[in-house]
């Protein structure tokens, strides 16, 4: 149903979405006719609510379509009735307490509530950004059973727009994986309403590679917060890959070490078991020079790295004490350099733990 309202907006050159309707604990996935049927009901309960807002302040606001977002089981159909009556019953409102009761909403096996909002300098003009997330286990890029909405004042056109969520979803909602799991269900938004002034945002324009920037480090620090709720995590790990000939090898290099289950086990159970990263490196599948690699392990605090390859050689002994200091920290950064060019990546990821068996052993339970 999402996508369908998308087509029709795109094949019309124009995008206006007025509402984000969201539930959790059902998918609404493999639910044949009725799950789109309770999707547009879903939608449709979301735009008369933004109707009656509108009515109620008597802003003459043009109409607009209501994104649909579910996540949960699969295979369940939705409980309509009352989600179209707990939508009819929202008092919609811009307070910090609002936006936590919608955080807290999107919650299934998570921990905490996904909430961010910043505001950021374009070409000396003020954009604010907020966003919700929610996340914890079935993560992986492409992206994962994951929800997120971003919504910003920047005044924007559509093309923009789309290219700026392209590179920003690369490098953080496509970038983060807890178990190398994929569901049905997943959708990253941005909506921008333009309210932060008459100047608009060009294309190649400084103002625009600014707002990349922005969205891009906004929305990898709040896809970060689906990392540190990984089901069963006990460690934050960004993986960095430096010197690489494209952004593509970087990111298949970070991302193969980052789904590595020994190397995840093996940060877990504060073991310096380094040839496993290495061996990662070894079969991502991209042109190496082994004589240029180098390895290190930097820890959250800021101290000094664990160095383990210098230019393809072991730097033995391996510094067992150091490296239990180290390992024994909730952060940690990876960093493999290449040495072949200038291109970089990162992927952020955690650890695997025995919870994480136990917390998918019973999901439905």
């Amino acid at each position: 149903y999402d996508r369908s309202v998308l087509n029709q907006a795109r094949e019309a050159r124009e995008q206006r979405v007025r509402a984000v309707v969201v539930n959790s604990g059902c998918a609404n996935a493999v639910t044949g006719k009725q799950g789109l049927a309770d999707a547009q009901a879903m939608g449709a309960a979301g735009s008369q609510l933004v109707q009656k807002f509108d009515a109620q302040r008597g802003a003459q606001s043009p109409p607009g379509e209501a994104l649909v977002m579910s996540t949960g089981v699969i295979g369940q159909t939705l409980p309509i009735d009352k989600i179209r009556s707990g939508v009819e019953a929202i008092e919609l409102d811009s307070t910090h307490e609002a936006w936590m009761r919608a955080a807290i909403a999107h919650m299934t096996t998570d921990t905490f509530p996904k909430l961010l909002s910043r505001e950021v300098d374009i070409g000396g003009h003020a954009v604010r950004l907020a966003g919700i997330t929610k996340g914890a286990g079935m993560i992986h890029p492409n992206m994962a059973t994951l929800l997120g909405t971003v919504c910003t004042d920047a005044p924007i056109a559509q093309a923009q727009l789309d290219a700026a969520l392209s590179f920003a979803v690369a490098r953080s909602f496509n970038a983060i994986s807890i178990d190398g799991d994929m569901s049905t269900n997943d959708t990253i938004a941005v909506v921008a309403n333009g309210a932060a002034g008459s100047w608009t945002i060009g294309e190649g324009s400084p103002e625009f590679l600014a707002f990349q920037t922005a969205l891009t480090d906004f929305m990898a620090e709040l896809a970060s917060l689906v990392v540190r709720d990984g089901e069963g995590a006990t460690k934050f790990l960004t993986i960095e890959v430096t010197g690489a000939n494209s952004f593509a090898d970087a990111k298949q290099v970070a991302s193969t070490i980052a789904t590595s289950s020994l190397v995840k086990t093996a940060f877990y159970g504060q073991d310096a078991n380094w040839g496993r990263i290495l061996c990662a490196v070894g079969y991502a599948g991209v042109p190496l020079d082994t004589k240029r690699v180098n390895l290190a392990i930097h820890p959250g605090d800021g101290s000094a790295p664990l160095v383990l390859v210098r230019s393809g050689e072991p730097q033995l002994p391996v510094d067992e004490a150091r490296a239990s200091e180290i390992l024994k920290q909730e952060d940690m950064r990876v960093r493999v350099e290449l040495g072949l060019g200038s291109e970089e990546a990162r992927m952020y990821t955690c650890d695997l733990s025995h919870d994480y068996v136990s917390i998918n052993a019973d999901y439905r339970s």
